[in-house]
């Protein structure tokens, strides 16, 4: 969506008289000219809206973004011996939080188990932090599916096995540490390494956010993509009943995902309450004082810089800014909203035809799962596979982050991401009364954002939001660090990993040999 460029007339300067009056009114003309062309296009710039038009091609929305040769691809493109029988231990490890949270975790501890030569212990999804729901990773992925697919990678168990010796039976207890946030590789070489080779097993917790994401390894971080967008995938039933919901959408076309984040946490963590009554500011101010660290927060202050969710009519007038009409079928993937019916009521006026899991799909599995991991994962796939996806509030969203990420993964798939900084005087000089030229503006903010297309990382972007160039490569690359792995790469781990079990095999025939010939 290119926008169209200026482009000045240049006609030409005519002849003079050879009298010096003549030549200095030349000058004096030529300076006038110059002057008036330098005040101009200074003026031109200052006003680029009105006489540019800022436009955005809906119909190539709905298509994926341009991808500049890119193709996503995680395999490992230098040496990457598959993990051996005998490793250093076994590795236990509590994912707190929501499901995107632990999904997150998940990739943490495969990255963590690879880095100190760790068995991997299915990782345990908390279930009373959040969710309050015990479906555990065997209820929300394909257990089969997880181990098979990073059998390159590491060892992974269902359980610590019990240990048989002199005819005894032993438990491995795993000893138990709290890891820093953001831990480094060094962490997990030296102290937690330590630990395992000590006991046997170690078991961290909680697990979320506890190892770095930015890590000068890419093969690392590959790793972590190849956990996230291959081996985390949702059992068949979640598959079916996303696919049966993404199906009966899209039989009517188009259709867009937005994540509306408009609820008490997220409120109440922005500190966002003037919009509110009095009781409903009393209801956030309480939630905020018993789940977060106290800060001083000034509603205006915070809004003015794009730190408030965007109100369910906001997220309306963005879109219709955009150009999308009253017809756009839009899925909606939202916990309660805070506030109720009226901040939900002026979207639906804008925007009818609205949807979300309940009512497009009403069986009972997922009725009576509808706020738990079940219904969020059915969500995410929805969004994952829909046309386009909205978040209202990308901030500290694990959902909307880990989304954004797949869905980049997924072939650029089209993304819109509100400006909330950059839009912010604009909805407060409309709430003014300023309504003159509102669209434009909103259009300008849009035209400057990421419609999903590769784009360098910047913090505080996540790796998981944005894991280009890592996890991408092309055909015919610029840079040899971003050529696309060979075609046969699986042959080539599947080759090493064989050849490491005949080793195994070898090793413990001569062995058992060793110890006939001493007997």
């Amino acid at each position: 969506m290119r926008r169209p460029g200026l482009h000045r007339q240049h006609g030409k300067q005519g002849g003079g008289s050879k009298g010096i009056y003549a030549k200095l009114t030349v000058v004096v003309v030529v300076l006038l000219i110059c002057t008036f062309s330098v005040l101009f296009l200074a003026t031109i710039s200052g006003n680029r809206g009105s006489l540019e038009p800022s436009e955005i091609n809906v119909e190539e929305l709905w298509e994926s973004a341009k991808s500049g040769g890119w193709r996503p691809s995680s395999a490992p493109r230098s040496d990457w011996p598959p993990p051996p029988k005998e490793t250093n231990g076994y590795l236990r490890v509590r994912c707190n939080g929501g499901l995107n949270q632990q999904r997150s975790a998940i990739c943490n501890a495969v990255l963590a188990a690879r880095i100190m030569n760790a068995t991997l212990v299915l990782p345990e999804l908390d279930a009373n932090s959040f969710w309050h729901d015990d479906s555990g990773f065997q209820g929300i992925y394909d257990v089969e599916h997880f181990i098979q697919t990073l059998k390159y990678d590491v060892r992974i168990v269902e359980s610590i096995p019990e240990i048989h010796k002199n005819g005894k039976t032993k438990k491995i207890k795993a000893h138990q540490i709290r890891p820093p946030r953001d831990a480094p590789i060094s962490w997990y070489t030296t102290v937690a390494l330590k630990k395992m080779k000590e006991h046997g097993a170690i078991y961290l917790t909680p697990f979320s956010h506890r190892l770095a994401e930015e890590i000068d390894n890419a093969e690392y971080q590959r790793l972590r993509c190849r956990v996230n967008y291959h081996a985390l995938r949702f059992k068949p039933n979640i598959m079916r009943l996303s696919e049966s919901i993404v199906d009966k959408l899209r039989a009517q076309g188009h259709f867009m995902s937005i994540h509306l984040r408009f609820e008490m946490d997220m409120l109440a963590f922005a500190g966002c309450f003037d919009i509110f009554s009095p009781e409903e500011q009393s209801i956030l101010k309480k939630y905020r004082k018993e789940n977060f660290a106290e800060k001083r927060l000034v509603y205006n202050e915070r809004r003015a810089i794009g730190k408030c969710p965007l109100t369910p009519e906001e997220v309306g007038l963005v879109l219709r800014a955009v150009g999308f009409d009253n017809s756009t079928r839009i899925y909606l993937a939202a916990g309660e909203l805070f506030g109720g019916e009226r901040f939900m009521k002026p979207f639906r006026d804008l925007f009818p035809c609205l949807e979300n899991h309940s009512s497009v799909d009403s069986s009972e599995e997922l009725v009576a799962n509808t706020r738990g991991l079940l219904g969020s994962a059915v969500d995410y796939m929805v969004c994952l596979l829909s046309d386009i996806f909205m978040p209202t509030y990308d901030g500290p969203s694990n959902f909307a982050n880990n989304l954004l990420g797949h869905r980049l993964y997924y072939g650029f798939r089209t993304t819109i991401r509100p400006d909330r900084k950059g839009l912010a005087p604009i909805f407060i000089d409309r709430e003014n009364g300023q309504t003159a030229g509102f669209e434009q503006a909103v259009r300008r903010v849009m035209l400057k954002t990421n419609f999903g297309g590769p784009h360098k990382r910047v913090p505080p972007e996540s790796f998981y939001t944005n894991s280009w160039p890592e996890c991408f490569c092309q055909m015919s690359p610029s840079n040899p660090a971003d050529k696309c792995p060979p075609d046969n790469v699986l042959e080539i781990l599947e080759s090493q990993l064989e050849n490491e079990v005949n080793r195994d095999l070898e090793a413990s025939m001569e062995t058992n040999s060793t110890r006939r010939t001493e007997i």
